[in-house]
């Protein structure tokens, strides 16, 4: 037995050492660039959580039959015996957990020798021996480690996540049996073995209905039968099998969050005055704002689509609707005709484009606020069949149980609810991301001081993306020329970024409040870093050291916002990035 116990124990250290999903591993930064990310997205990574979470209770109710030294001697039916099971547990991962349970039950069995679990008179078997029918009355306490072996090959599926509705969990480990009702009260090890599936019914994953196959194997004394050398009949174990069926509730907290990149944040304060000295350097501040749609930081977007990033500041300036199709444009089309629901239907990303090389067509709405039309498109047939005239290809929203968005998000955003069923599309447009609109900006937004120069989304990204096609109708052509030549002449110095987001939540959970503002300002921070990247990544920008490049990080970066819709216009204005590039030009 003892050989039994040791086996078991290196058992459960070798899957602890080789099982390597559900890790935490920490950023390292060199020049303010992650070496080793931690991205959101990643299904294998989560943040472990506190003691008392993600605990759970259990119940099974089911039957085994006992096989012993002589369970073959007579019928079947008489090895069958019902059993319960309760117990509780702990997941320590979403993969990786331990339980313990109590179960009270019964063994029946035949024996050719007379024990202190036989009863009754004498049998005779086919052979001519005699033989009795044996019950070993008993409980058991087990302790069982637990592989969740769904989340373990696919990764854990997110909080509320319509995903791994279906999940197998293999259990192992080692119990102590008590028989009871005899004088003898004898006491044994047992170990346990078991495969179980579970089934839940809402996404929240409360609570699963449960199918377990399961063995309990014994010594090969349970029956009170001692092995002998030179009986045939004798096994080296005893022990039951069955099945059952049971539930499971999950305890508050249920789920893991995701980890989230942690940069070292930069404050950088330079202030520059005017020298009145003739040939000085001038110095200058361009400033612009970039604007988001709701619940979108770019940070995670879709992955690579045939070879050609869904690329987040493309998206912006250029992107059409979700930046996804339907794939079966067939079977769009006669569920348009028939009128059935398309959300079965399958969609894939769609690459984007840069904004310079889009052509202008009639009826077709690019880019978030970039123009007069928001970036929302109308679900209806005929809206849907004039745009795949033009472009070849049916729309398609991000379906997200139930509800339906009518523009990009981020991925660890979709599960989120929005006050009203209106907020999940654009209705409108203020052209904040175009040179149309900096009217609205400066009267809503509060410059540094008159020495910086206001500028557009449009504007700078024509400037050092190029200023045609579809920015040139956003951008204003002098502002480019201008941008342009500063950039190329001057000296930068270093370049600012500073997120913003609102105070627009819904959540009402846990700790609710606490949730929101650290959801908003993970926005804020992201959509700082999505510009960052991208300046850093353009090539007009590859003489500046990765050191002038900074995010400021803002200890409260959300902006407190009472309208109840998220399209309104102050929702618009604090949903940004400010980007401030200091330079410097010589005489």
């Amino acid at each position: 037995m003892r050989k039994l116990v040791m086996g078991i124990g290196m058992l459960l250290l070798l899957f602890g050492s080789n099982v390597h999903a559900q890790t935490v591993v920490s950023d390292t930064l060199v020049n303010e660039e992650i070496i080793e990310p931690q991205p959101t997205d990643d299904r294998y990574r989560v943040v472990t959580n506190r003691f008392w979470d993600n605990w759970f209770v259990l119940g099974d109710f089911g039957g085994h039959a006992y096989t012993g030294d002589y369970v073959s001697v007579g019928d079947f039916s008489g090895t069958l015996t019902p059993d319960f099971n309760v117990g509780i547990g702990k997941w320590f991962t979403p993969g990786i957990g331990v339980k313990a349970q109590f179960g009270l039950s019964n063994s029946k069995g035949y024996s050719k020798e007379e024990t202190y679990f036989t009863y009754g008179d004498p049998l005779t078997a086919a052979d001519g021996t005699l033989y009795w029918k044996s019950k070993m009355k008993w409980w058991d306490i087990n302790i069982n480690a637990m592989f969740n072996l769904s989340r373990l090959i696919k990764g854990y599926e997110g909080k509320e996540s319509d995903e791994l509705m279906n999940q197998f969990i293999a259990s192992v480990g080692i119990g102590a049996v008590h028989h009871r009702d005899i004088p003898q009260q004898r006491n044994e090890w047992s170990g346990h073995f078991e495969l179980q599936y579970s089934r839940f019914f809402d996404k929240k994953k409360r609570i699963s209905l449960d199918v377990k196959a399961h063995a309990i194997l014994f010594q090969t004394n349970f029956d009170g039968i001692v092995l002998k050398e030179n009986n045939e009949n004798s096994k080296w174990w005893d022990g039951n099998i069955g099945l059952s069926v049971g539930v499971t509730y999950y305890i508050k907290k249920r789920h893991w969050d995701r980890c989230i990149p942690c940069q070292n944040p930069v404050y950088i304060n330079n202030t520059y005055l005017p020298v009145p000295v003739q040939d000085c350097p001038e110095y200058r501040t361009l400033e612009f704002y970039v604007f988001f749609p709701n619940n979108y930081s770019g940070r995670d977007d879709a992955p690579i689509v045939a070879g050609a990033p869904v690329n987040a500041v493309d998206y912006l300036a250029s992107g059409i609707f979700t930046q996804r199709k339907f794939v079966d444009a067939d079977a769009v089309d006669g569920r348009l005709t028939s009128g059935t629901s398309l959300t079965s239907l399958a969609t894939e990303d769609i690459p984007t484009e840069k904004a310079y090389r889009c052509m202008l067509i009639d009826g077709v709405s690019r880019g978030y606020e970039m123009s007069e039309s928001p970036i929302s498109l109308s679900m209806d047939p005929a809206s849907m069949r004039t745009f795949e005239e033009k472009m070849d290809y049916f729309y398609a929203p991000i379906y997200e149980g139930g509800k339906t968005w009518y523009y990009r998000v981020d991925k660890e955003t979709t599960t989120q609810s929005l006050l009203s069923d209106d907020n999940y599309r654009e209705s409108a447009s203020y052209g904040l991301n175009a040179h149309a609109g900096l009217n609205v900006i400066k009267e809503n937004m509060k410059v540094e001081d008159s020495h910086t120069a206001l500028y557009s989304f449009a504007d700078v990204y024509a400037a050092i993306e190029g200023n045609d096609g579809y920015v040139a109708q956003a951008a204003d052509s002098a502002s480019v020329k201008e941008l342009i030549e500063v950039l190329k002449k001057g000296r930068i110095l270093n370049i600012q970024a500073e997120g913003l987001a609102t105070s627009q939540d819904n959540y009402i959970g846990e700790n609710a409040e606490n949730v929101g503002l650290e959801r908003n300002k993970t926005l804020a921070y992201n959509r700082a870093h999505t510009i960052i990247k991208w300046l850093r990544g353009n090539a007009m920008f590859d003489n500046v050291a990765n050191s002038a490049f900074s995010i400021s990080a803002l200890t409260d970066p959300i902006v407190t916002v009472n309208d109840k819709s998220t399209r309104g216009l102050n929702a618009k204005l604090n949903r940004c990035v400010k980007v401030r590039i200091h330079c410097v030009i010589d005489k």
